[in-house]
């Protein structure tokens, strides 16, 4: 296993992690379920622990990457300048998480606003973290790419 695959492995957990701890979070808010805000919340801050070693295997794989054919440094380089604005989306949607799961600590009530601003940090680092997989994925599949 070299870099690149280690780093395909490892980065649609983020992606797709931020997507489910929102769904989950946005479904205890709806149906007013603390349990499920509790864990939607723990999940986010899984997401943005395991984002650090997709976002740390990035280098390693672009060195392995930019030998190959048809891969170039013009392509690379969106996807890298993407990842890590995406990295620091998703490192703040699991300190808010993290936060808010202190305050609630002891079974206190997790207020509303709260989960909102969570939520909101959220849906920005889902968007985040989208985008720079799309730019990744253009690095090998030309389909995809727009130029």
């Amino acid at each position: 296993m070299n870099a690149a695959h280690l780093h395909l492995l490892l980065n649609h957990l983020p992606v797709v992690g931020s997507l489910f701890a929102v769904g989950v979070i946005a479904i205890g808010l709806l149906f007013r379920r603390e349990a499920a805000t509790r864990v939607g919340l723990g999940l986010a801050l899984v997401v943005a622990l395991l984002a650090v070693p997709a976002y740390l295997t990035g280098e390693p794989a672009e060195d392995v990457a930019e030998k190959l054919p048809g891969v170039s440094k013009a392509v690379i380089e969106p996807h890298e300048e993407a990842a890590g604005l995406a990295l620091g989306a998703v490192l703040i949607f699991g300190a808010a998480a993290a936060v808010v799961l202190l305050v609630g600590r002891g079974g206190r009530p997790i207020r509303k606003a709260w989960l909102l601003l969570v939520l909101l940090c959220g849906l920005v680092s889902a968007g985040t973290l989208a985008y720079t997989a799309l730019l990744g994925g253009q690095v090998r599949h030309t389909e995809i790419r727009s130029r």
